[in-house]
């Protein structure tokens, strides 16, 4: 059997609601609102992940890859459930006015991200190759991007701990920076990029 990059991705993304009551089994910590909450983002986010990849899924996570790079795949996207962890270890509690924010920013992440990747499915799907500038990729040349970001600061920071930022931070240096980079440098083959560059941001709109 032929593994690809989403395989891994996709697998562990569901498996992460599971985890999440797996810890609350491990702790016998039934009762932390803000577990739940957690669960209910995050693990959300992950069966939405699936079916988008099913549905209208990127391209690139198409590659073929091998079980050890998989591997490096699951242990980085493990790294995320560091907040779970210390919410039911401490058992903390974010206050309400934190849990409504948390989910008022993954809300709208949920938006940019999942209605980026629709456009691009759909655009690319009646026109191939044409150059995206338009709709949700108007203000921002990584829409997709800027969602996630959104989403998981909206439930790693829950855990009030520097570590589940830090993770994020990383994998955004690692992974997404050197992919946004590298998009631009693909896109730059087409006419209208310099201009479209020129009116949009690289991750934030308006921002950056």
């Amino acid at each position: 059997m032929t593994f690809k990059q989403r395989h891994f991705i996709d697998s562990h993304k569901v498996a992460t609601a599971f985890a999440i009551v797996a810890i609350m089994a491990w702790t016998n910590n039934w009762d932390n609102v803000t577990a739940w909450v957690y669960f209910g983002l995050h693990g959300a986010y992950g069966f939405l992940w699936m079916m988008k990849s099913r549905m209208f899924g990127d391209k690139q996570w198409d590659q073929p890859t091998g079980i050890m790079y998989g591997i490096v795949i699951w242990l980085a996207l493990t790294g995320y459930w560091a907040a779970p962890f210390l919410i039911l270890t401490t058992d903390f509690e974010a206050p309400a006015w934190f849990l409504g924010t948390a989910i008022f920013f993954y809300s709208i992440g949920v938006f940019f991200h999942f209605a980026a990747d629709m456009q691009k499915h759909t655009q690319l799907s009646l026109k191939p190759g044409v150059l995206i500038q338009d709709g949700i990729w108007a203000k921002t040349r990584n829409p997709n991007y800027f969602g996630e970001l959104l989403i998981y600061l909206g439930f790693t920071s829950l855990a009030w701990h520097w570590f589940p930022i830090a993770w994020l931070a990383a994998m955004i240096l690692a992974v997404w920076v050197p992919n946004m980079i590298k998009k631009d440098k693909s896109l730059s083959r087409y006419d209208a990029f310099a201009n479209y560059k020129k009116r949009s941001a690289l991750l934030i709109p308006y921002l950056i």
